[in-house]
């Protein structure tokens, strides 16, 4: 009876066998190992299983989680008001009544960006037709998700014709009170949005 050699055994000479280190065979099996190693480590980190263990928890773990305290809610100085909880529920990442009172503030001037999740209006160049030659830009951020005095903060920027400028404009100094009196109308008219809503 005569043995039948495997397809790729027939493939094999004895004259490549021989050109064959040991040098090169331990590095091609170095390399097989390592593949293997690899995709089982990677396969592994993509799995899906979680463990978890159904240890009870105790009742200050529970507290925790639930996000009081050991020795209760604390002392509130200032209570939060219905609004501010539902400001804090709000889908936007910052007060509902500062982003809406911004934008009615600005509506005035083109927008360029408008992002209700970070909170930043961005303005694009206005010219007042009363003022040729002298241009505004502002940038508007909401800093917090409740209304507050300080919750947001106006850059105005300033420019004027000047035809020895490459562009044409020049920047200018802008008085700070043209910012602060911005942000006074928008805190303003906030105000005013949250009265005509608990009404």
């Amino acid at each position: 009876m005569q043995l039948h050699r495997p397809f790729l055994l027939s493939m094999v000479t004895p004259s490549l066998l021989t050109n064959w280190s040991n040098e090169t065979y331990m590095r091609s099996i170095l390399l097989v190992c390592s593949l293997v190693c690899g995709l089982t480590v990677l396969l592994t980190a993509c799995s899906d299983t979680k463990t978890e263990t159904n240890v009870p928890k105790s009742e200050i773990e529970q507290r925790k989680e639930r996000g009081g305290k050991i020795t209760g809610e604390g002392i509130t100085i200032v209570g939060k008001t219905d609004e501010d909880k539902a400001a804090l529920a709000s889908p936007l990442g910052v007060n509902s009544f500062l982003w809406r009172a911004t934008l009615d503030t600005l509506s005035f001037m083109p927008l360029v960006s408008a992002d209700p999740f970070g909170g930043v209006i961005i303005t694009d160049w206005y010219e007042d037709p009363q003022k040729p030659g002298e241009r505004f830009k502002v940038n508007a951020l909401i800093l917090d998700k409740t209304l507050r005095a300080d919750g947001v903060k106006l850059t105005v920027f300033k420019q004027k014709i000047d035809k020895s400028v490459k562009n044409g404009w020049r920047d200018q100094q802008v008085d700070t009170t043209l910012a602060r009196s911005l942000e006074d109308t928008i805190l303003t008219r906030a105000r005013q949005m949250k009265l005509a809503q608990g009404k």
